[in-house]
């Protein structure tokens, strides 16, 4: 380990050392202070509601009770609101009983009321015959009847309204009757013609399934995606480690390359490699086969002796890290930073920093799915308000750090339908397995959060919105993003769940430069992962000039031109042209600026688990 970078944890008011450790022991998490007798009642709080935590999945019972008491005591207190409820019930009754009559008369009534576009349960035309017609339509008006119920109560907190219909909605998809056997004709279908061989299939599924999540094995079919072997396979070098980061410089393909290097900067949520996944989908390797040097961070896997690792080491021991190594590697160029989700918010924040003090290192920024504006987050700030914060925090402390399966239950919550519900259909009732790829291997290939870090990033930016607000610090003074001035190329993805593209979008808004908007087709990961040649993919482009008005998104959306194809040779085209002639290539690392080789790509973080 690199003796230059050693890390020295800050130790919270709470969480003060009582202990000294020798060199020849292995370190010790820190502990709780003792002085302090109110402490250990503390203590004691934060393990019951860890206790809680695990059983509710990390959700906070205190705040949907108070979610649903704003929310009912308001509607208790509007009897002409309750009469509205009510009339609209009624006539999606009358609506209900209308379609019963006509399904008597009809074998293919029309339906009077259709799923919204995103929902593709009842897509199978068993659906249109009789009676799971009269289920589908019942359920649907159902859904739609709860909308209205919690829908424009006033004097309930949006928070609270939006939290009340989302629970009210995952609770409703319980009971949808595309999820059971009996009432979904596309199973029924399905058992007719295999006798019920899918169902066994799908036993021997949901079997497996309980043994791999008990044994703690990783989910089925991952383990023909290994880094260094089938994924994360674009040749290169480890130059640089230290306790956070280590970063790979990738091997050139080209006889001479662009002079200005590329620092890839991932979110630590993950595990790097989404962007150099399998050689026909890597972003890495499509920027090095296109002439540039290209330089990436892969993150340490923290565990609970990481706890005090702050939000503010990840941007000194990691991105003020990395570009000290490129600077050291490739001497006298600027380089063009690229940040993706958490990594670019936080390259944002650095950006910003270093505009401030004077630090001129940068040629361009480049965002992937990543926010600086956290006011309007989508679904997922439905579990950032102080009493879920709050709550998720005793949940950390007892850990250490926040495990990734309890982020992942956040994030399929959010796509219930899809990740949970369609899945289960799929694998358990249908006997079918989707065939494991690339993007579905790297996601189950889990990390972790450090407590601080977590906590910290929660409270000033998704809660705060500090950094928007112009009120987030940094070595105790304020960062403005309108300082930056190098040109930014930003990319959101159409239906990205965990940075809605309208939130990205913001980012417009915020920045005093030229910046290139680009709204790709897919998701959070997907959209991003878009190589030339993938089939479906679309994209559209917004130039924004330094000094120009701002653009609405919504007339963005509607009158800019759909291009078919991957927008990733329209990044590589920018960066081209705010770089330099091409230039022999550089050395790996530097020896004698204390940059050694220090082992081959992928390196050693990546498999941490």
């Amino acid at each position: 380990m690199d003796d230059r970078t050693d890390f020295t944890p800050v130790a919270t008011p709470d969480m003060q050392a009582t202990t000294t450790v020798s060199a020849n022991e292995p370190s010790l998490p820190a502990q709780p202070p003792s002085p302090n007798p109110a402490l250990p009642l503390e203590d004691l709080d934060r393990e019951i509601h860890a206790f809680v935590a695990k059983l509710t999945g990390g959700l906070s019972p205190i705040a949907m009770y108070e979610a649903f008491s704003d929310w009912m005591l308001h509607l208790l207190a509007s009897p002409g609101r309750q009469q509205q409820i009510g009339i609209k019930g009624t006539q999606k009754l009358v609506r209900l009983q209308h379609f019963l009559m006509t399904c008597a008369t009809s074998d293919k009534p029309d339906c009077v009321i259709d799923p919204l576009p995103q929902d593709h349960r009842f897509k199978h035309e068993g659906w249109k015959q009789f009676p799971f017609n009269v289920l589908s339509q019942s359920f649907l008006l159902t859904q739609q009847w709860w909308h209205n119920a919690t829908d424009s109560i006033a004097g309930v907190m949006p928070e609270n309204q939006r939290l009340v219909e989302f629970f009210g909605r995952q609770w409703l998809d319980v009971f949808s009757p595309s999820n059971y056997l009996l009432t979904n004709p596309e199973i029924l279908e399905r058992t007719a013609e295999e006798q019920g061989a899918n169902l066994l299939r799908g036993a021997s599924h949901f079997a497996e399934d309980l043994m791999r999540q008990a044994t703690g094995q990783p989910t089925e079919g991952t383990e023909a995606f290994k880094p260094g072997e089938t994924v994360a396979v674009t040749p290169g070098e480890v130059i640089f480690r230290n306790d956070l980061i280590e970063l790979i410089q990738y091997r050139a393909t080209t006889p001479t390359v662009r002079p200005e290097p590329v620092l890839i900067v991932p979110a630590w949520i993950m595990k790097y490699y989404i962007l150099d996944l399998s050689p026909e989908n890597s972003l890495i390797r499509h920027l090095v086969d296109q002439g540039f040097t290209v330089f990436s961070i892969s993150w340490r896997n923290p565990d609970e002796t990481d706890r005090d690792i702050s939000f503010d080491d990840y941007r000194t021991k990691g991105i003020l890290a990395a570009l000290d190594a490129i600077e050291a590697t490739v001497p006298g160029q600027k380089i063009h930073a690229t940040g993706y989700c958490l990594g670019g918010t936080k390259l944002a924040i650095t950006a910003a920093a270093m505009a401030r003090d004077g630090d001129e290192r940068l040629a361009s920024l480049s965002f992937f799915a990543a926010q600086v504006d956290f006011e309007e987050p989508g679904e997922l700030g439905l579990f950032i308000t102080e009493g879920q914060i709050a709550f998720l925090e005793s949940l950390m402390w007892r850990d250490g750090y926040l495990d990734q399966s309890r982020m992942a239950g956040a994030f399929q919550m959010l796509r219930s339908q899809d990740l949970i519900w369609s899945r289960m259909i799929r694998d358990y009732m249908m006997g079918d397995r989707a065939a494991m790829t690339d993007l579905m291997a790297w996601n189950a290939d889990a990390t972790r959060m450090p407590y601080r870090m977590h906590s910290e990033y929660l409270r000033h930016l998704f809660k705060d919105n500090e950094l928007a607000e112009g009120r987030y610090r940094v070595d105790g003074r304020p960062v403005y993003l309108e300082d930056i001035t190098v040109p930014v190329f930003s990319v959101a993805t159409v239906s990205d769940h965990v940075a809605p593209w309208r939130s990205v979008f913001k980012m417009i808004h915020l920045l005093d430069t030229d910046t290139t908007f680009v709204l790709t087709s897919g998701g959070h990961n997907a959209g991003i992962v878009s190589e030339p040649g993938h089939p479906h993919r679309s994209y559209q482009t917004l130039f924004h000039p330094h000094g120009s008005r701002n653009p609405d998104p919504d007339r963005f959306h509607a009158e800019a031109p759909l291009q078919e194809g991957s927008w990733w040779p329209r990044w590589t085209d920018w960066l081209n042209t705010l770089s330099g002639a091409d230039v022999g290539l550089p050395p790996l690392g530097n020896v004698a600026a204390g940059y050694p080789i220090l082992g081959p790509a992928p390196g050693t973080y990546v498999f941490q688990r």
